[in-house]
């Protein structure tokens, strides 16, 4: 007669398949012991099993926390969103409106450093500190963009209207200004800072381009 070795993966498979086997041998568990996940000793598979629904727990726990806490930041800057609203919906000379737009961003959202490039501006209004001559090269950048960029200040042309021709500046966001759909641009917005991660790449656009629609529909009452 030869004898047969049952594997690993057979006893695996029918615990797997026979799920109420513990409950026929309940001595088993207590029984049969295996290593502690942090530590040396041997515990039983109740102790093991106990463990590591503990361990889902915690994981559970502090994905909870995560949620919490963005739900708790986005609650806040939604408050922001609605303040500095409050403030442009409240300007009735629509030539203070470029200055309420870069103060609010300032304070409001606490952004260390923003500048901002108007073109395409009613004659009246072309002697806003705003209206200053755009390189070419930025308005066709500002036109290319379907939303808000977020990275590395890698020498933008644009960081040079930021306090100090953007010398500390870090990370950078740029906003595009549109009138409605109007494809082409009339404006920029620059966001800096000198933390680099202010404005990484790869973090969420959805506030900015809030800021970028509710700047635009205030701002487009100075546009040709």
């Amino acid at each position: 007669m030869t004898e047969s070795t049952i594997g690993a993966d057979e006893v695996a498979r029918y615990l797997r398949d026979n799920p109420g086997f513990f409950e026929s041998h309940p001595e088993l568990l207590e029984a049969i012991t295996v290593p502690h996940p942090h530590g040396g000793r041997a515990i039983s598979l109740q102790e093991r099993q106990l463990e590591v629904l503990r361990e889902k727990l915690r994981a559970h726990e502090l994905k909870l926390a995560e949620l919490l806490r963005i739900g708790q930041e986005n609650d806040a800057i939604g408050e922001k969103l609605q303040r500095w609203t409050r403030q442009l919906l409240l300007v009735a000379d629509p030539a203070r409106l470029p200055d309420v737009v870069v103060d609010g961003l300032r304070t409001v959202f606490s952004v260390p450093q923003v500048a901002m490039r108007l073109w395409g501006l009613r004659e009246a209004h072309l002697g806003l500190e705003c209206a200053q001559p755009v390189p070419v090269d930025v308005i066709t950048l500002a036109n290319s963009m379907a939303q808000p960029f977020c990275g590395p200040n890698s020498a933008f042309q644009a960081a040079a209207w930021l306090p100090d021709g953007g010398a500390d500046t870090r990370s950078i966001a740029l906003l595009p200004l549109r009138k409605g759909v109007d494809p082409n641009a009339f404006g920029l917005i620059v966001l800096g800072s000198a933390d680099p991660d202010r404005f990484r790449s790869g973090m969420g656009t959805a506030f900015l381009e809030r800021i970028a629609e509710t700047a635009s529909a205030a701002l487009s009452r100075l546009a040709e």
